[in-house]
């Protein structure tokens, strides 16, 4: 799963300006690497997959920070949601049969939906808004260094002084290109509806 944080770096790479903003992304790398490091090596499959997931993360990123820009509000989101879900309906429907009218179920999918895909689609839309792609490509960095963190806190996993390097790292990226890498972001008229 790591490997595919290689899309929003890459990412962040390709929208860099300054040579600066690439000492970020290194150090990023450098930390999901530390993180993900160990002694036996991953399956070329896995390799190939992972690398597949971060192009489709990378795309998804500069597709968001259009339709942020071409959309007013969660009009756009909305808009993407309902066609994913249109997608996706014909193979739920053939795995999940007669289990899909249980109104338990259609309970917990809408949770999921809410919880999984809107609220965090809907948040990071906003925030694509603001900042650059490049930039927000390095906070997505960060995600694998959460999760370390909350393997420890709540499974009481130990991290390894390696371990622990990955996240310094990482955060220091994250910190450092937030606030070595502001540039004013244009306002479109998309951005704010007619009439707030």
């Amino acid at each position: 799963m790591t490997l595919a944080f290689a899309g929003p770096l890459g990412l962040a790479v390709v929208g860099s300006r300054r040579a600066l903003d690439l000492v970020w992304v290194a150090a990023a790398a450098a930390g999901v690497g530390l993180l993900v490091g160990g002694p036996s090596p991953p399956k070329l499959s896995g390799v190939l997959l992972g690398l597949l997931a971060g192009c489709f993360w990378a795309a998804y990123i500069f597709f968001s920070a259009r339709v942020g820009r071409e959309f007013a509000g969660g009009d756009g989101l909305a808009l993407a949601l309902v066609v994913a879900a249109l997608v996706v309906l014909p193979f739920g429907a053939v795995s999940g049969g007669v289990t899909l009218v249980d109104l338990r179920f259609l309970a917990l999918g809408l949770a999921v939906s809410v919880l999984s895909s809107m609220l965090p689609s809907s948040l990071e839309l906003e925030a694509l808004r603001h900042i650059p792609t490049h930039v927000f490509g390095v906070f997505m960095s960060l995600e694998p260094a959460v999760a370390a963190l909350f393997g420890r806190i709540v499974l009481g996993e130990r991290l390894a002084g390696r371990e622990l390097g990955g996240i310094a790292l990482v955060v220091a990226a994250s910190a450092g290109i937030s606030w070595f890498g502001r540039t004013p972001i244009a306002v479109t008229n998309a951005q704010t509806p007619v009439g707030r």
